[in-house]
């Protein structure tokens, strides 16, 4: 990797400066500023369109080290407005990478900037919350480019699913060169991507794309399902006419608040056939039984958060990436709380069996992270056995 030594600026929306270097493209680009607390897994954050608007700060200094490649995308594409690092390896160390991380960001047009005090930044957006923020090559006018940032749309109130949805239905099928890798690997690595592959004879789940990651789609591959992955727009009719075993609603970005005609929709299928949602699907769910949503002051984003089970009260280390979350007292009383986040006391995870569904708010498809909620997908499709 050879790249030239371009000076770069990050400015919040509330005056505060960063000076760095720039890696990726360059230019300008404006989104709200979080920070993810993974020591790994950044080409998954890059991927997950669940970050569509924000610039991700990572808390681990040395970005990079191990490259990139196609098998370990959430999607097609990197997703983040910007990307914010202390150190990027200027050398890839691993056997699976195809690219430089510089490179990959370049070739996608994703600024990134290096060098500053991530440290500092993490500790800002901790004491004084989200915030809008700017990275420039073009300009070191620091008041200009804070009137930049504050004339960006803030998150609250934004659609951004539409931005990340599928314009098409299609039948989700594992990745060719994935299934080859694994076979290759053989071992645990083999046994864990058992029936992946799908036999096409399974349940069928229709799943809403509000910026699916690829590793849920697998996960439910890996269930047995037959996975047909819809556009965010879908209408309850359109699904219902599927005739699907089970509903799933997936992660995603921006408010979900800002999504009425979609609540609208999802809650016409509550009731009418099992239902399974995660992270923005979580909060939609809430919306469409008659709660509220917030948001939080700077997120929850990271491989390590702590959610106690209330049902076993054993406690799960879980991967999370949202920066909204469902009012826990604002749920009707048919819904059950099932899971607590032990560092904040939010919710993040409640059910309605008479309505048949249940949702978390944290990610167990483990992309980056543990792999201590695997069992949901288990339990999603034991609820489709029983109807």
């Amino acid at each position: 990797m050879t790249r030239p030594d371009i000076p770069a600026l990050l400015v919040l929306e509330d005056g505060t400066v960063f000076r760095g270097r720039s890696f990726g493209a360059t230019g300008q680009a404006c989104g709200e500023i979080i920070f993810h607390t993974g020591m790994t897994g950044y080409q998954e954050v890059l991927t997950d369109p669940s970050y569509r608007g924000q610039m991700v700060v990572m808390t681990y200094p040395l970005i990079g080290n191990y490259g990139v490649n196609e098998l370990d995308h959430e999607s097609a594409r990197p997703h983040v407005a910007g990307f914010i690092v202390k150190e990027v390896s200027r050398i890839t160390s691993n056997w699976r990478s195809e690219e430089h991380l510089h490179d990959y960001l370049a070739r996608h047009g994703v600024m990134g900037i290096e060098g500053i005090d991530t440290r500092a930044a993490v500790l800002h957006v901790r004491q004084r919350g989200a915030m809008r923020a700017v990275i420039s090559t073009q300009t070191d006018d620091v008041a200009a480019l804070q009137a930049v940032a504050l004339a960006s749309p803030t998150m609250e109130g934004l659609n951004l699913v539409d931005d990340v949805t599928v314009s098409e239905p299609y039948e989700h099928r594992l990745h060719p060169a994935l299934a080859d890798l694994n076979a290759t690997l053989g071992g645990a690595a083999a046994e864990s991507m058992k029936g992946l592959a799908g036999s096409g004879e399974g349940p069928l789940v229709v799943a809403y794309d509000f910026g699916v990651k690829r590793n849920i789609l697998d996960l439910l591959l890996a269930q047995g399902f037959r996975v047909l992955v819809v556009p965010a727009r879908t209408t309850a009719e359109e699904v219902l006419s599927h005739k699907p075993d089970g509903v799933f609603l997936s992660n995603g970005p921006g408010d979900p608040a800002a999504l009425p005609g979609i609540v609208n929709e999802v809650r016409k299928l509550l009731g009418a056939v099992p239902m399974f949602g995660i992270c923005l699907g979580h909060q939609i769910l809430g919306l469409a039984s008659g709660g509220t949503t917030f948001k939080l002051k700077f997120g929850h984003h990271g491989a390590n958060h702590p959610v106690r089970d209330e049902k076993t009260k054993r406690v799960e280390i879980t991967s999370q990436n949202h920066g909204f979350c469902v009012d826990i007292n604002s749920l009707p009383k048919t819904c059950a709380i099932t899971h607590v986040n032990l560092n904040d006391n939010t919710l993040e995870g409640f059910e309605d069996e008479k309505q048949k569904f249940f949702a978390v708010q944290y990610h167990p498809e483990a992309a980056p992270g543990p792999h201590d909620s695997g069992y949901l997908f288990r339990r999603f499709r034991e609820w489709i056995e029983r109807g």
